[in-house]
């Protein structure tokens, strides 16, 4: 991490992808697409660091209109913004890692620098990628160190001075300093070169999303950024603890990886009115449909149909988490829950922030929970949704970021001309940006 500026919160929001309303009078592809241009406009405006869009594959996942391909979805927005960062999940699971470069590679090049790939291992959608099952958690994570490892070989197989300016002002390519990777590894054979010119960030920022323990042992090895939903200061400072003294193990600098966590926030202003609006969530939850979200938060294999909703979870009924294939993090959050001798009902409570960090109260009330986090040492991202809705754009804007910044939490605009230099990122010791005429 850069020790040139000062430690700052950063913020990212939804680019949007999927939506669970739109305008029937048209398409709702491009009814999704003008929705989250208008965010995007908006967060750019309010100096949000970056565009977040999360992916699933598999039908009915996101809401009713389903999810947007991530990758064209931002390269879209890169076209009507010019400093916010554009996140794309995408997994390696199902993506070959010479694709993963050149694809990454073009949004870095469209968007002038403001790449950042969110890399996931997937837990659904194998059905539409078979034949065969999901392959198990360590496989998963074995193919996304490998994909890793060759992605970024390709990203650095041009040097610096590859590729100049010639004086006729036509580029001019010493072909002496590009070159192959060799790659033969136990998933992909890869040669090389990569077949795009010099990256604006030499290297797209990395991300990376997983919380079980083979999560944390790809974020620790690689990742600039690792999201996390973490419910508890407590959770928190142990998952912080944890990755960083791994990422120690590899030899990287302290302060990586950046804490990047989901912030599920309930507004009001006043504290009785932020309560009010947490009743009327609860009151209109389906607590029938609501088991079978609990189930899912417990990996699936669950059968809570005949259960009280005011009785606990017995522990025949809890699964073995390291026998679940997929999203163990939730797996081991809402399991803890059930052995503290939550309620079903209490569950389905929970569940509808899946096991997200959930704060209610005023903008300053928010801001007080952020910054413990932050001056912890164990925040360094947050997420502020729905910023397409003027009741909640209001809210963060002029009430939860007006007072970070007056807190000097988070900094009042950005810093440099890409994403890597607005969050403070130096490339990885001894790679330099190649020139690019």
């Amino acid at each position: 991490m850069s020790t040139q500026q000062p430690r700052t919160l950063r913020t990212v929001t939804g680019a949007g992808g999927t939506s669970e309303t739109y305008d029937l009078a048209v398409d709702p592809a491009r009814s999704t697409l003008e929705r989250a241009v208008r965010v995007a406009r908006l967060a750019e405006v309010a100096r949000i660091d970056a565009l977040f869009t999360a992916d699933l594959l598999r039908f009915d996942a996101q809401g009713p209109i389903g999810s947007q391909e991530p990758l064209v979805f931002v390269s879209a927005l890169s076209q009507v913004t010019s400093r916010i960062g554009l996140i794309a999940t995408v997994s390696t699971t199902y993506h070959h890692p010479f694709n993963l470069a050149r694809l990454f590679g073009t949004l870095d090049h469209v968007s002038n620098g403001r790449a950042a790939w969110n890399l996931v291992t997937s837990a659904v959608g194998e059905e539409n990628f078979g034949p065969g099952a999901l392959p198990g958690p360590e496989e998963r994570y074995a193919r996304a160190a490998e994909a890793l490892d060759v992605v970024n070989a390709l990203w650095d197989s041009w040097e610096p001075g590859a590729l100049t300016a010639g004086q006729d002002g036509r580029a001019v390519l010493d072909r002496d300093l590009v070159h192959r990777i060799d790659h033969a590894g136990e998933f992909f054979t890869v040669a090389g070169p990569l077949n795009i010119p010099p990256l604006p960030q030499g290297r797209p920022v990395q991300m990376q999303a997983g919380q079980s323990d083979a999560g944390r042992e790809l974020g620790a090895r690689y990742a600039e950024i690792v999201f996390t939903s973490l419910p508890t200061f407590e959770a928190a400072a142990d998952f912080t603890r944890k990755i960083r003294a791994s990422a120690r193990g590899f030899g990287r600098p302290d302060g990586l990886p950046l804490i990047f966590s989901s912030l599920h926030a309930t507004y009001g202003a006043t504290e009785a009115e932020a309560r009010r609006r947490v009743r009327e969530r609860h009151e209109a939850i389906d607590f029938e449909r609501g088991r079978s979200l609990v189930a899912d938060m417990l990996g699936g294999g669950v059968d809570l149909s005949d259960l009280p909703l005011d009785d606990k979870l017995p522990e025949s009924l809890l699964p073995d988490v390291s026998a679940v294939n997929g999203r163990r993090g939730r797996v081991e959050i809402f399991s803890a829950y059930a052995r503290a001798g939550r309620t079903l009902r209490e569950l389905v409570v929970a569940a509808q922030d899946t096991g997200h960090w959930a704060v209610a109260g005023t903008p300053e009330q928010i801001a007080d929970a952020v910054e413990e986090r932050f001056r912890a040492g164990v925040l360094d991202m947050i997420t502020l949704g729905d910023l397409g809705d003027p009741r909640e754009h209001d809210f963060i804007v002029n009430g939860l970021l007006h007072e970070l910044r007056r807190r000097g939490i988070v900094a009042p605009d950005y810093t440099g001309g890409t994403l890597r230099e607005n969050l403070g990122l130096d490339l990885p010791a001894g790679r330099r940006l190649a020139r690019r005429p």
